[in-house]
């Protein structure tokens, strides 16, 4: 039987703004997910010379999201809003974030701007298209599009800082929240940690994954640690510390051929 399991109905503990680099802060809630369980809805700020938001968060934690923005940079000083794609639970906030924020403007990738455009009614005018793997500048730093190895989203790209060797990681390395909310995943015992993951890709992110060459996937995962990441920072997992990022990146390359535990719902509404 799965370690995670939940009443949803519970109500979920507030967590504040978390630095995990110089100027560099995740904003957090937390919501029901898969199995009963507990996960993070992730989104980040970084507060650069040309100060950016990594994700605009989802519609049902507005009040609490453009709290926690606005209690770093001011409206009027957010310059970039880059959106690792179009998932309501990563532009739920874009269109009000763009009224609020007169000087801000979208990056997002040439095929994902046609979609931006479309969808949300936004000016091209407040569009910038920076292609994956090329580099953009905030100001004081250089930074990125890198896309993770899984996702679910075939226009998601994560996000790499040069200079605080950040890397904010869309949708991948998610996993649930065990019992008591935590900062970190070292604060998860590793067998539940392991689990969670595995469980959480295979039945919720991409569970086309059990279909995929595990060398091709080691592949990209090996292309991921190239970068020297020192912090990833995920919408869906608490932050992976530098102690615990070959462990997390080992578990996503070993997903083809991890077989997770079944879901199992106990006290849960329908």
């Amino acid at each position: 039987m799965s370690h995670f399991v939940k009443n949803a109905a519970v109500a979920t503990p507030r967590q504040l703004p978390l630095e995990v680099a110089a100027d560099t802060f995740v904003i957090r809630a937390l919501m029901p997910s898969v199995g009963g369980t507990l996960t993070n809805l992730n989104s980040m700020v970084i507060r650069a010379a040309e100060p950016l938001v990594v994700d605009t968060g989802m519609v049902t934690d507005r009040e609490i999201w453009f709290e926690d923005v606005f209690s770093l940079v001011r409206p009027e000083d957010l310059r970039w809003i880059f959106v690792t794609h179009n998932d309501s639970d990563h532009s739920g906030n874009l269109l009000e974030a763009l009224d609020r924020c007169p000087n801000a403007k979208v990056i997002t990738s040439r095929g994902e701007s046609f979609r931006t455009a479309a969808s949300f009614g936004i000016p091209w005018e407040r569009i910038r298209i920076v292609e994956s793997d090329a580099t953009f500048s905030a100001g004081d730093r250089m930074l990125r599009p890198v896309r993770p190895p899984v996702y679910d989203s075939p226009y998601t790209r994560g996000l790499y800082d040069h200079s605080t060797q950040v890397y904010y990681a869309s949708d991948a390395f998610c996993a649930p929240m065990p019992d008591g909310a935590v900062d970190r995943v070292d604060e998860i015992s590793a067998p539940l940690w392991a689990e969670g993951m595995a469980r959480f890709h295979h039945t919720s992110l991409c569970p086309w994954v059990a279909l995929v060459s595990p060398a091709r996937l080691r592949a990209e995962v090996d292309k991921l640690a190239a970068l020297g990441i020192r912090t990833i920072v995920g919408a869906h997992t608490p932050v992976i510390a530098e102690r615990s990022i070959a462990q997390a990146l080992a578990q996503l390359a070993a997903l083809p051929e991890t077989v997770p535990p079944p879901l199992v719902y106990e006290n849960m509404s329908p």
